[in-house]
């Protein structure tokens, strides 16, 4: 396994270095033209595996129709961690990730089943103690992998926050499973993941002890970790929906919308959630009600593609968006883009084959333009709701709201070179003529 390792990293290396003129791509650092919260903080980065167990937990993919039961596990997740670490003096702040491949091993010829993500962090590495750090949950899409955000993970962990990514179970790359396990244990692992952190984090030989604020909590879901997102923060799903009726044996009623069961289970910690392409609201699965969706009472920061044909945006997710009423809300929207506005850009690999090149890529889009742009929006949205600071609440609430309709209070021509705007009619930490393509759209929330 460990030679397997270090064969994926040599040639994961080779090929960055050829293609890009021996400099190594870290996702987590954004290009030249990122707007002005996306660099990474002051931290350096280190990371860690964590194993955990979910007890008694409903087997549903072997629920037995005779009995109209299913049996009880323990779920494995597996967790990866991000946070703000020292760099030994003859340590490399590097690191590379191997996760499942988009298709891989599905009959697409020259694709591989796995893939090498490099990765700005120390595997390790000691956390900088002293203070602490508010808990970010990342959760990926069906399929995914804990390593698909981690443009943002690590670039989240950089400014002062612990990161958590969850892998799945029967959820992740290559070794996916029915669609069932999905819709039933989304929320359930991002909020059993809070509290087994807050525990973990409570002994005092661990590396999380000292450094995590499990008080100040936020998930952050792409798709399906969208799905799971709006449930964890508080929108219960309707008895009439799609999924209600395709999880057997009445177990999905334990989340629905006025379930005591499901108001047990949510936790006060979760004080923010950013939904990604959020899969579930339109037809015909119609995950939530308008009771259902005033149930959240959280900030929530939505991103989208106004051209979604996955979770579909004009039937699902803005009517979701909108009628989170009681939810302090902002929608961001990437004009002309469809729903891979979450994930990291396509590795090497996958660029020479468009069947695994579109699991990643935007048709419209530059996706290191995209990543950039979220790492940017999610920090202002994190330190305004997480760490209070309210001097991020201006850049979130953009004027105008369509961003082409902006005016740079120069005259045509006039150079400003990479000066950021200020706010002043033009969307604040963005340049001069980039910022272009998107609308963001905020309501307050409703008594």
């Amino acid at each position: 396994m460990q030679l397997r390792f270090v064969l994926l990293t040599a040639i994961f290396l080779k090929m960055g270095i050829a293609a890009h003129g021996q400099t190594e791509t870290f996702f987590s650092v954004p290009v030249a033209d990122a707007p002005e919260l996306a660099p990474r903080g002051p931290y350096s980065v280190g990371v860690r595996t964590i194993e955990l167990k979910i007890p008694d937990q409903v087997d549903i993919l072997n629920f037995d129709k005779n009995t109209g039961k299913a049996p009880v596990y323990e779920r494995p997740l597996k967790i990866e961690v991000w946070y703000p670490a020292t760099i030994p003096a003859g340590a490399e702040e590097r690191t590379v990730y191997e996760m499942g491949f988009p298709r891989g091993g599905r009959g697409v010829e020259g694709v591989p089943k796995t893939v090498a993500v490099l990765g700005k962090a120390l595997r390790d590495a000691p956390p900088v103690k002293g203070r602490q750090y508010p808990l970010v949950i990342v959760s990926h899409g069906y399929p995914g992998s804990r390593y698909f955000l981690s443009y943002l993970s690590e670039n989240l962990a950089s400014k002062g926050y612990v990161v958590a990514a969850i892998d799945h179970t029967d959820s992740v790359f290559g070794d996916e499973k029915t669609f069932q396990s999905t819709l039933l244990n989304r929320a359930n692992d991002q909020l059993f993941t809070i509290g087994a952190l807050e525990e973990l984090a409570g002994h005092s030989g661990h590396f999380l002890n000292g450094i995590l604020d499990s008080s100040h909590v936020a998930i952050v879901g792409y798709s399906m970790g969208g799905y799971g997102a709006l449930a964890s923060a508080g929108a219960g799903y309707s008895s009439s929906s799609m999924g209600h009726g395709f999880v057997p044996g009445g177990y999905f009623a334990d989340w629905e919308a006025g379930s005591p069961k499901y108001q047990t289970r949510l936790r006060k910690e979760v004080q923010a959630v950013v939904a990604i392409s959020p899969w579930g609201a339109q037809p015909p699965y119609n995950s939530w009600d308008d009771a259902g969706l005033a149930g959240i009472r959280i900030p929530m920061l939505v991103i989208a593609g106004n051209h979604d044909d996955i979770a579909d945006y004009a039937n699902g997710i803005k009517p979701a968006f909108e009628k989170a009423v009681h939810s302090d809300r902002c929608m961001l929207v990437y004009e002309n883009a469809r729903h891979n506005v979450g994930g990291n850009p396509a590795p090497a690999e996958a660029l020479p084959s468009f069947v695994t090149r579109e699991s990643f890529e935007e048709p419209v889009w530059r996706k290191d333009r995209i990543t950039a742009i979220n790492q940017h929006f999610i920090t202002a949205f994190l330190d305004l709701t997480l760490k209070g600071d309210e001097s991020k609440r201006a850049y979130l609430h953009a004027d105008p709201e369509i961003s082409n309709e902006g005016k740079w209070p120069l005259p045509q021509g006039a150079s400003v070179g990479a000066k950021f705007s200020d706010g002043t009619n033009y969307w604040k930490g963005f340049q001069r003529r980039w910022a272009l393509g998107l609308e963001m759209h905020c309501s307050a929330a409703t008594p």
